[in-house]
């Protein structure tokens, strides 16, 4: 036992300065981010500046790759676990195996967590000829019209899905879900009135709520957002226990040498100090995240998993 143990020693011995070796020459070829949402979602808008940013700082090219639904995800848990191919998701990222049964891959234990990127509040919208002119006469009129009510999202294990079941189960209404391909979508099947409303990110909202285009209830955040002064706050409209979190994230398929996801994650980091990349991210309503480890943010995954496993178990969409 001594003997192998001696030999496992030598190995990683050996394979620690090659493994910090590969990280201090990466990257020399080309880097994929795969965004698994639609050109002009958030997270296709935060993957495009940092693939500028990390561009430039790294004099390599690197691409953003628009592979929209779950075969976006499935091609990048697939990819060599070498940071060449990373991913650009959001917290919808955790419920996947919940939502697609017999799924080729893990999506827990198939990537590991880089760096969260960015929180973006939600904002609860409703098409301007939907009577309620509050939450709390929406949340009403939905339990007098059970299943009448529909809000959408950007599809399945998106983050506005994910906050527009948490609100079903915390008002306690019964409202039916109706998937897009993605943001813009979903926005215009609002505006249009085809759907009644949504939990949408503040950036893609705004310019519609200024507009009229579609009206703002409230806004899950802990205090009242500069750019829509007028809106609550989901506590300030009387609902408290509405406390939603959605976080956009790079990772990388599980695999990928240590050393090269903490190159990259200090690399992103730097880049999110930078004062016209906060700048860029308030213009879509993001607070950017900083200093969040690859071993912090695999905490985060797994806790969310966990969390919103138990919210689709209470709603009947997977066993319990």
């Amino acid at each position: 036992m001594s003997t192998i143990r001696n030999i496992l020693i030598g190995a990683a011995l050996v394979l620690a300065p090659l493994s910090s070796a590969c990280a201090q020459a990466f990257p020399d070829k080309t880097v994929t981010i795969v965004n698994p949402f639609t050109a002009g979602s958030v997270s296709d808008l935060l993957a495009r500046v940092l693939a500028e940013k990390l561009s430039a700082k790294w004099k390599q090219t690197v691409l953003v790759d628009n592979k929209p639904g779950i075969a976006g995800t499935i091609y990048a848990a697939k990819a060599a676990p070498d940071g060449y191919t990373l991913i650009s998701t959001s917290n919808g990222h955790t419920i996947l195996s919940a939502l697609n049964k017999d799924l080729p891959f893990d999506p827990i234990k198939g990537f590991s967590g880089i760096t969260q990127i960015a929180s973006v509040p939600v904002v609860m919208i409703v098409t301007p000829e939907l009577p309620p002119k509050n939450l709390k006469e929406l949340i009403a009129l939905a339990k007098e019209k059970p299943g009448t009510l529909n809000f959408t999202s950007a599809g399945l294990a998106s983050s506005n899905y994910i906050a527009g079941e948490l609100f079903k189960q915390t008002a306690g209404v019964d409202i039916v879900h109706v998937p897009f391909r993605g943001t813009p979508e979903q926005l215009t099947s609002i505006m249009r009135g085809d759907s009644q409303l949504s939990l949408a990110f503040l950036g893609n909202a705004v310019p519609f709520i200024t507009s009229g285009k579609v009206r703002a209830l409230a806004i899950a955040s802990a205090k009242r957002n500069p750019a829509l002064p007028d809106v609550p706050t989901f506590a300030e409209a009387g609902m408290p226990q509405y406390q939603y979190d959605s976080w956009f994230g790079i990772m990388a398929p599980a695999g990928t040498p240590a050393p090269v996801l903490k190159k990259i994650h200090n690399d992103i980091a730097e880049i999110i100090k930078l004062p016209d990349v906060q700048t860029r991210w308030q213009r879509i309503g993001a607070v950017a995240v900083v200093s969040n480890t690859p071993a912090e943010f695999d905490t985060v995954i797994r806790a969310d998993a966990d969390r919103y496993g138990k919210l689709l178990r209470a709603a009947g969409i997977m066993p319990k």
